[in-house]
């Protein structure tokens, strides 16, 4: 591990270490991150709560688009290693209604923009592209405080505590490092999932696989919905969607199977008996996942030493598909500034910054249109029409 030791007043205690890139998270946008500036002769630490890379599952699928999550994985030299990760047939889409109609059936025709790549693929990509070195597991975050000249203290759960000359915010929707930029917390969006799997779908749950087709899934009316998508193991990975006060998932207990099961058949009553059905398979539990933003739009004044990115940064709902992608932009325009700008990191954050608002507030933007699409007035017609290209957002 690459670090150097401060001087501390003459207290008698052992200096704190000092690491001079410190990124706070070891998602997607951190370890690209990592890995530019790593690649580029810059050293740099990645800190993550996690205790390694295996600790937990990292979700389902994702579609990498070509102007943003591809073009930063080209940058960080790492698109060949992608594409041959990438999901044959996970661009496919499907759209029911509530009543049990297939709207739209869209199949993987092979040359679309935005390929699927299960998201721990992604990550143990990127995981596999950095030294070992670079990479400090156990190391969750509680606080951070400026101690001027853009440098900064981090102190950690098990009390050690070290400083760093560029700290980054790299650590999701709850970071401990927004604070020191802005007061701005996420907020509820009305939406909740509960997620669910379907484990080898074809052998196991042949309905609902045939339900669910090759790629991506979306059953919507009233709204509440399902949307769904096949991963590269042959399971189903599924979200119920419902349009609930936070209280309601306060009142219930979601560790019991069976009455969680009967919760949700309640809550869709009224759907087709193939659509109902598919909440029948699920063995491992349900899980809930509110949905919360940040404010669309979100900026902060340039703060030495200091910025944020992915959802850190622009926490935004999932329904533009846009999240992961811009976590991936934001890291490699963050790692290019930096080494255009050797020796003057305030420059180079603020050429970051420049970049980031508003490309995060049009995305943020897009991201609450498309809630209020698919959960609103008539969703299946107007997912359609996004699908074709005849979607008009005044209508």
């Amino acid at each position: 591990m690459t670090s150097t030791s401060t001087p501390t007043a003459a207290s008698g205690h052992a200096p704190a270490p000092h690491y001079p890139i410190a990124i706070i998270g070891g998602g997607l946008s951190g370890l690209l991150l990592a890995r530019v500036l790593i690649a580029g002769g810059v050293d740099a630490t990645v800190f993550d709560l996690e205790s390694g890379p295996e600790a937990r599952g990292q979700g389902g699928m994702l579609d990498i688009h070509e102007e943003t999550g591809q073009a930063a994985l080209r940058t960080a030299g790492l698109h060949a290693e992608f594409r041959a990760k990438v999901h044959p047939g996970g661009e496919a889409v499907r759209v029911w209604d509530k009543a049990g109609t297939l709207v739209h059936d869209e199949p993987d025709t092979g040359d679309g923009d935005r390929p699927e790549i299960d998201r721990g693929d992604l990550r143990a990509l990127l995981l596999a592209s950095l030294p070992p070195h670079a990479l400090r597991w156990n190391s969750k975050v509680t606080g951070a405080r400026p101690l001027g000249a853009g440098r900064h203290e981090v102190t950690l759960a098990d009390g050690t505590v070290f400083t760093t000359g560029l700290l980054v915010g790299a650590d999701g929707a709850w970071s401990r490092v927004r604070p020191l930029l802005t007061p701005a917390e996420p907020a509820y969006t009305g939406i909740s999932f509960i997620e669910f799997d379907l484990k080898d779908a074809d052998a196991r749950h042949p309905e609902a696989a045939a339900v669910i087709g090759d790629g991506m899934c979306f059953a919507l009316g009233d709204g509440q919905g399902f949307l769904a998508h096949r991963e590269t193991d042959g399971s189903l990975h599924l979200y119920s969607a419902l349009r609930v006060p936070e209280a309601w998932l306060d009142a219930h207990d979601f560790s019991d199977t069976e009455r969680t099961r009967r919760l949700l058949l309640d809550a869709f009553a009224d759907w087709a008996p193939h659509l109902r059905a598919l909440l029948d398979g699920a063995e491992d539990g349900f899980v809930p996942r509110r949905i919360h933003a940040l404010p669309a739009g979100l900026t902060w004044d340039r703060v030495p030493g200091v910025t944020l990115l992915g959802d850190a940064a622009h926490l935004m709902s999932p329904f533009a598909g846009e999240g992961a992608n811009l976590a991936l932009a934001d890291a490699a325009d963050l790692g290019t500034a930096l080494l255009a700008h050797p020796g003057d990191t305030e420059a180079a954050l603020a050429a970051y910054e420049s970049v980031l608002f508003p490309r995060a507030a049009d995305t943020a933007a897009m991201s609450a249109a498309s809630l209020d699409m698919l959960f609103g007035e008539d969703p299946t017609r107007r997912l359609v029409d996004v699908f074709t290209g005849a979607y008009d957002p005044q209508g």
